[in-house]
Formats: structure tokens, sequence, C-alpha cells
């Protein structure tokens, strides 16, 4: 039985477990960064190949575009072809919004511009499933007792993705919402007071008086602190003007 003296069958696999119980079961990082991560490379192939040949897909990626990240991604995961054919009919859009008779300067063609920077057919679409997807868990840990074990075994969640999860959670019974939100606050603290430590370590390190000390687990903290408050590991590899030291 469970804590609510619940008979405790096997955990059931089915359309919205089975993505979820494969990004949990690594036990590296964030699970919902996983969740994510996995849905977007679906989403860049997805408009890179077959798809971006479909009027109904070519005309959301025309009106949305994308963020530069996700711009990147498509650089990387579509042929040249692909992309170019993307971009021809995207530019071609923003040429009618944005400089409409060939003028721009337009009240509404300014907004259209500017409009132009907050909108990713990607980040919507992502946006979109991930919010499912953490309700999807919500209801398996509510369910299932051996995914609600898997889930306090994550080594941590991200902050973004902390505030996802309690956000989802309160749509459970008050008692279940409790245990889920101390369940979630645990794997974020955890890793909030590991980080806090770390960064710390590492910023005594630069002291001349700590030369020859052990680095710890320190070297790499920048990474991790930004990776868990953003849930976006940084690019490190930038010339910084010898300043990445």
């Amino acid at each position: 039985m469970n804590v609510y003296g619940k008979v405790v069958l096997p955990m059931r696999e089915d359309i919205c477990s089975i993505p979820i119980n494969e990004a949990f079961g690594p036990k590296q990082g964030c699970p919902f960064c996983r969740i994510r991560d996995a849905a977007e490379e679906r989403m860049a192939l997805y408009i890179t190949g077959a798809a971006m040949m479909q009027p109904d897909v070519r005309q959301e990626t025309n009106r949305l575009g994308f963020c530069p990240r996700h711009f990147d991604q498509v650089l990387q995961k579509g042929s040249r072809l692909s992309v170019a054919l993307i971009l021809e009919s995207l530019l071609a859009q923003v040429a009618e919004e944005a400089f409409p008779q060939g003028r721009g300067a337009s009240k509404k063609a300014r907004a259209a511009a500017a409009a132009r920077q907050e909108t990713c057919f990607i980040c919507e679409n992502v946006d979109r499933g991930m919010a499912h997807s953490v309700e999807c868990v919500v209801a398996l840990w509510q369910r299932e007792e051996e995914f609600r074990q898997l889930y306090a075994s994550q080594p941590y969640i991200c902050l973004p993705h902390y505030a996802m999860a309690l956000k989802a959670g309160q749509k459970l019974p008050r008692r279940e919402a409790a245990l889920f939100q101390e369940a979630t606050a645990r794997l974020s603290q955890k890793a909030l007071g590991a980080l806090q430590e770390d960064v710390t370590h590492f910023c005594r390190m630069y002291d001349y008086r700590n030369a020859g000390e052990d680095w710890g687990t320190s070297r790499d903290a920048i990474q991790r602190a930004v990776g868990w408050l953003t849930s976006r590991k940084p690019d490190m590899s930038q010339d910084a003007g010898g300043k990445n030291r």
C-alpha cells in the first residue's frame, strides 16, 4: 500500500508515461530539462524535414519566426537547402509586414518589426508541450507509488522547472499537493545549497592564500549555477578577453 492506504499496482505504461519515464530514468540533471530538450530537438527536425513543405506549417513558421537559440538549432538540424527555403518565405513575410510598399516608417510597420523579437515557432510549441508534460508528471506522481520514488531520486530540479512543477501541483488535492510541493522543493533546495557552497569555494580559490588547495567540485560551479537558475547551461567557450580563466 502507499501512504494513502491504497493498493500499489505496477506502474502502467501509456503514451504519456513512456516519455516521462524515459526522461526521469537516467537520473542525470533536471528531468524536466531533458523533456524540454527532447521536444526542441524533435521540433527542429520536424520543421526542417518533410513538414517544411506543408502549407500550414510554413504559414506558422512565417508568422512566428524563431528566437536566436532555436534558429541555431534549426541550422544544426536542417540541410542548407531546407533552411534556405524556410528563410525565403519568412523573409518575404517580414518584408510585407515591416516594410509595406517598401516603406517602414508607419506605426503598424514599426509594431510588426518589434513583434518579431517576441515570437518563436519552436518556443510556442515546446512551451505548450511542456505545460502538458508537467501535468502528466503530476498525474503520474499522484497515481503511481513507483514513479513517486523515481521522482524523489532525481539529482535536482532547476529553478524554472521547480516553479512550473509547483504551479501544476496546485491542482492536486490539498494533502497530495503539500507532499508534492515538499518532494519538489527538497530536490531544488538541495541543489541550491550545493551550488552555493561550490560557488563560494570557487571564489575563495582565487585568493592567493589558497593557492595549491583542492578545487573539489567547484571548477564548473559557474556553469552549473547558471544552468540551475535558467534551465540552460551557458556557452563558456566564447572569447571574453582572457577573463574566462
